[in-house]
C-alpha cells in the first residue's frame, strides 16, 4: 500500500525576520567598519536572509540610516532637567544633543543629510523653539534660530571628529600647521602671533561659548 507523501518543503525561502535583526546588524555593521560598509546586500549576508526578504522592513539605505539615527537616539538622549529660564532651555537642550550625538562614531556621515531626522530628538527640538518663542522671537524666526543651532551643533562635530580621524590616520604635520609655520608676521600679523598656539587653541572645546554666544545673538535681533 502506498505511504502518504511527506509535506513539501519550499526551497531557497529565506528565515522571516524582524525589524529589530534588521536595525541590530545594521549597528554592528557601522559600529566596528562604518557607514560606508553598510549595503543592503551586506545587511541581508549578515542576517542570512535576502536584500529582497529587507525591504519588507526598509526602502533603501536611507530609511535604514533613520532607523539605526532614531535607534541610537531613543538609547543615547536623555532629556535633562530643564531650567525655568527659556534662554537656558534653548542651551541645555541643544548640549544635550550635542553631547549625545558627538559620542557616536559613525554619527557624521549620517548628520550630513539634512533630511534624516530622528523623531526621538523631537523633544529637545520642541524645547529649543518654545524657548525662542518664549524669549520673544516669532515661531518663524525660532525656526530659523533652531536650524541655526542645528547647523552650529552639526558643523562642530563633523569638524572636530574629522581632525580627529585625521590625526589618528597621520601623525605628521598637518597642511596648516605646516602653513602657520611660515607666516609672514609683516602681511599677517595677528596670525603669525598666534601661530605657535593656534593648532592648541583651536583643538579647545568652546561649543558651550560658542552655543551661548548664538542664541545671545539671535535674541537680540528679535
Amino acid at each position: 500500500m502506498p505511504q502518504p507523501s511527506a509535506p513539501r518543503k519550499t526551497l531557497g525561502r529565506p528565515p522571516r525576520i524582524s525589524r529589530e535583526e534588521v536595525v541590530t546588524t545594521a549597528r554592528r555593521i557601522v559600529d566596528s567598519e562604518g557607514v560606508d560598509r553598510l549595503t543592503m546586500r551586506r545587511l541581508a549576508t549578515e542576517i542570512g536572509s535576502t536584500p529582497m526578504a529587507l525591504y519588507h522592513h526598509v526602502r533603501n539605505k536611507e530609511e535604514l540610516l533613520v532607523l539605526l539615527l532614531d535607534d541610537y537616539a531613543a538609547r543615547a538622549l536623555r532629556r535633562p532637567e530643564l531650567p525655568a529660564q527659556p534662554r537656558e532651555r534653548i542651551v541645555v537642550a541643544a548640549a544635550a544633543i550635542h553631547e549625545a550625538l558627538a559620542a557616536c562614531p559613525w554619527i557624521v556621515e549620517v548628520l550630513t543629510a539634512d533630511d534624516l531626522m530622528s523623531s526621538s530628538a523631537l523633544w529637545f527640538v520642541e524645547q529649543i523653539v518654545d524657548g525662542l518663542v518664549a524669549c520673544g522671537l516669532t515661531p518663524e524666526r525660532a525656526t530659523h534660530g533652531y536650524r541655526a543651532i542645528w547647523y552650529y551643533t552639526v558643523g562642530e562635530i563633523v569638524v572636530r571628529a574629522t581632525a580627529t580621524r585625521r590625526r589618528t590616520d597621520d601623525d605628521r604635520p598637518t597642511y596648516r600647521e605646516r602653513v602657520f609655520a611660515d607666516l609672514d608676521p609683516s602681511e599677517l600679523p595677528r596670525l603669525a602671533q598666534a601661530a605657535d598656539h593656534w593648532a592648541a587653541l583651536t583643538a579647545e572645546d568652546t561649543y558651550l561659548d560658542g552655543l551661548r554666544a548664538m542664541v545671545d545673538g539671535l535674541l537680540s535681533a528679535r
